[in-house]
């Protein structure tokens, strides 16, 4: 990684305290601002977000470059990469290292890359029928990790086109395709996907954002249950901090969940904002409240990041406070 000063405006920061079932938590907005200037195929949304072991936080943006890399201190230390369709990230590791899995939406590009950009592998077009009059649209791949006992199965949802999850093994040979029909119904936009490493076996969650609910599928594609249904309004993703479940949700909050599944609390809420007109794009933001939630990671110390479907983007940090 490449180290430098900041190419961000200094901007003054605002904050606010938000109290919840796991914790207090510091708003801190901007906690980085990023730089003005787009290309005209590019709209500057913030879609993805993940932390590396050495606490790099790193964003996924409709911009060139795509990938941002920050430091604890929330100055940038390398970018790269263009994405027009910036879409999913999933970091994962193998043999100690850790590497990006890529889903760029508008192009079809499913690819595995190291930190600093360098190109493992690539996954092609699934040979599935409904692409013969569909676009191939993937929005989140998740890997089935060897360290956690998995086989290294590659999984990649196609949220925004034919509303599929398919499945490659870990040399890139594609498998098979679920819709959702094996279990409680067809997938309406299998937005975010991730193996939920909680316990033993890994299990594969799928945010099935229409339908207002999580299905839960084995590693052999083979479906468990569901759930949320009943308290969920539009689950966009996962991560975790031990056992809680954090799950953005794009309108308007977070979800925190136990290790259950259960919902105990919900951080930022502000569903009235989707009903203006114009949101997100166009409706005002305000500290403490989230607007178009669409992921979220968490660092060792238990602090929350969440990125934005908005112009330009947005991205807060929730400091968690002892």
């Amino acid at each position: 990684m490449t180290q430098g000063h900041s190419p961000f405006r200094s901007v003054p920061e605002r904050n606010s305290i938000l109290e919840s079932s796991i914790g207090r938590f510091r708003w801190h907005e901007p906690w980085v601002t990023f730089p003005d200037g787009l290309d005209a195929d590019y709209t500057g949304k913030t879609h993805g977000v993940a932390v590396s072991k050495a606490g790099w936080v790193i964003v996924f943006r409709q911009s060139i470059p795509s990938i941002l890399v920050y430091n604890q201190s929330s100055l940038s230390i390398d970018s790269w990469g263009k994405y027009p369709g910036a879409h999913g990230l999933t970091l994962v590791e193998k043999d100690g290292v850790e590497s990006l899995w890529l889903t760029d939406e508008k192009i079809g590009i499913v690819e595995n890359r190291t930190l600093n950009g360098l190109l493992m592998q690539s996954l092609v077009q699934p040979p599935h029928p409904l692409y013969q009059s569909r676009k191939y649209r993937p929005t989140w791949a998740a890997e089935n990790e060897t360290r956690f006992g998995g086989n290294g199965d590659v999984w990649i949802a196609d949220g925004y086109g034919a509303h599929l999850i398919h499945r490659f093994d870990a040399a890139g040979n594609y498998l098979q395709t679920i819709d959702g029909g094996e279990g409680i119904g067809r997938f309406n936009c299998p937005h975010g996907i991730w193996f939920d490493n909680r316990k033993s076996p890994s299990m594969l969650y799928i945010a099935d954002r229409n339908n207002r609910r999580v299905a839960v599928y084995d590693a052999e594609g083979v479906f468990q249950r569901s759930f949320g249904s009943d308290f969920l309004t539009s689950p966009d993703g996962f991560a975790n901090f031990g056992d809680t479940l954090i799950v953005p949700e794009l309108m308007g909050c977070v979800a925190i969940l136990d290790g259950q599944d259960r919902l105990t609390d919900r951080l930022g809420v502000n569903s009235d904002v989707c009903a203006l007109p114009g949101w997100p794009n166009e409706t005002p933001i305000e500290v403490g409240k989230f607007s178009s939630p669409h992921a979220a990671a968490v660092d060792a110390a238990g602090n929350i990041y969440v990125v934005e479907w908005r112009n330009g983007g947005r991205m807060i940090k929730l400091e968690k406070l002892q």
